[in-house]
Order: C-alpha cells, then structure tokens, then sequence
C-alpha cells in the first residue's frame, strides 16, 4: 500500500517539477523579460536612478552583447538541448513507470537538474553584476532603496489580496 501511494504521487509530482524545471531552465514562455525586465533587474527602477548618457550607453552596449551571446548559444546549442531534453524525460519516465521507485534515481537525476540551474544561475548573477558595477555606489545606494520600496507595496497588496480570499 505505501509503495502505490508514493508511486502514485511520484508518477504526478516528479513529471511536474521536472517540466517546471526544464521550462525554467530553458528560458520559458517570456522569461525575465516580461513586465520590463531585462538582464534580472527591472528596468522602471533603472530608469528612476539619474544615470549619465555614458552610463546608459554602456548598459545598452551590455544588454546587447548578452542578447547577442545568449542567441548564438542558442543557435549552437539547440540539438545538444533538445537531445538532453529527450533524454532528461526519457530518464523521468523510466524512473515514474518502473516497478518500484528508486529513491537514489530520483535524488541523482534531481541534483543533476539542480546543479545545471544553479550553473545558469551563478551565470546570470554574473552578468548582473557586471552591469549593476556601472553604477556609482550612490546609485547602487539609491536603487537598494527603490527595491526595498518596491517589496514594501508588494508585501503590501499581498496582504490586501489575501485579506479579500478569506
């Protein structure tokens, strides 16, 4: 009887998140480009700081040189992403179908999944810290305020959504 119900939730749960994580993983549908975002930061916020033409020049010349590295990739990449595609849900299938679950092929593939995002990741952060170092440490003190702000009104009309679901 237990090993039905874990089987049971693995064979819903694990396709789930596996597929969650590829679409993460992959870019997604928009991906950090919606609502203007650019690059892991938002752009309204951006524009709020008193940033020099240099300034904006030199973030406009990064955010194309990221978009023109990031397509290139892609272009290159796209057969050796699609074949670790097949392969990661062929793996997801294999371990959900089987017989008995094998608890140590699930945490394996998981820490695989895991490490490939944690490496875009550290990936991205790098790139946003090469352009966050653009900023003047007022500017960089300024638009620490402005985020801190921005969750505020988030938490804020969290609070107030949650308020009218009860």
């Amino acid at each position: 009887m237990k090993v039905t119900k874990k089987l049971i939730i693995a064979a819903t749960a694990l396709p789930m998140i596996f597929a969650t994580t590829s679409v993460f993983a992959y870019g997604g549908k928009g991906g950090d480009n919606q609502r203007g975002k650019n690059d892991g930061f938002d752009k309204s916020l951006i524009r709020q700081l008193d940033l020099t033409d240099e300034q904006k020049e030199q973030l406009s010349d990064l955010r194309e040189a990221n978009r023109t590295e990031m397509q290139a990739d892609r272009q290159a990449n796209r057969e050796a992403r699609q074949a670790e595609m097949k392969a990661q849900h062929a793996a997801v299938q294999d371990l959900v179908l089987a017989a008995d679950f094998d608890q140590d092929k699930a945490e394996q593939l998981a820490k695989s999944m895991v490490e490939k995002q944690a490496e875009r990741r550290v990936q991205k952060l790098a790139k946003q810290h090469e352009m966050m170092s653009i900023l003047t440490d007022e500017q960089k003190e300024q638009l620490k305020e402005l985020q801190a702000e921005r969750m505020e009104e988030m938490s804020e009309r969290m609070e107030k959504r949650k308020g009218k679901n009860k």
